[in-house]
């Protein structure tokens, strides 16, 4: 798929969709600006989770929008996902990469500058730097890294960072300019009234934080 562009990153939740389709919320995120979409589904089956993976590769191919399936390599696969994004305790990235067709994404989760260091000597294609702040979006992860986090993460890994976790566009311009190449958002964008208009409020925010 050649370079990709990790700057506006969907993470989907369906219990945050407010009713709505999953690939409705892609198809209109991605017609705001969104870059990258990553499907999230901890509540579904295989089957059904496979279903909406290919469902949502179809509405992202002709946009040239990669999906990243959240967890499952074997979903990835059988969907026809662009890659994966693994965490700490998922399939070891070694594994995934050997599974993998050739240029398969692979993203990694780090809530540590350990975590970042390794995930890029293994060989990751970014890291997902969560969370940077407190987020009720999730209740599993370790306590809020922070813009000085971030910037720590930065300092020592030179492959892309996605930051993720109570972002939005109050806070985003901070986060870019804190060291991230992308922002991950999961309740900003799949909870809006119009999941279009936040994803291009979102891209104004990154594209005003990137300004000399």
């Amino acid at each position: 798929m050649g370079r990709i562009d990790y700057s506006l990153y969907l993470v989907t939740d369906r219990s945050l969709s407010r009713g709505r389709a999953t690939v409705e919320i892609v198809r209109a995120a991605v017609a705001g600006g969104v870059t990258c979409v990553q499907l999230r589904e901890k509540s579904c089956g295989t089957r059904e989770f496979i279903e909406e993976a290919r469902a949502s590769v179809a509405v992202l191919r002709g946009a040239g929008v990669p999906l990243i399936v959240n967890d499952r390599v074997d979903v990835a696969l059988a969907a026809g996902a662009a890659g994966v994004h693994l965490g700490q305790r998922d399939m070891a990235l070694a594994d995934a990469r050997r599974l993998g067709p050739p240029g398969w994404i692979i993203g990694i989760s780090a809530e540590s500058v350990e975590d970042a260091i390794r995930a890029e000597r293994e060989g990751a294609d970014y890291i997902g730097v969560s969370p940077v702040f407190a987020t009720p979006t999730k209740t599993d992860t370790a306590p809020p890294l922070g813009l000085e986090g971030l910037r720590a993460i930065r300092a020592v890994v030179k492959i892309p960072l996605v930051a993720i976790g109570g972002i939005h566009t109050g806070n985003a311009r901070d986060v870019i300019r804190a060291g991230a190449d992308g922002l991950a958002v999961v309740s900003a964008i799949a909870s809006a009234d119009s999941p279009r208009a936040a994803a291009a409020a979102l891209r104004r925010e990154i594209a005003a934080a990137r300004k000399v």
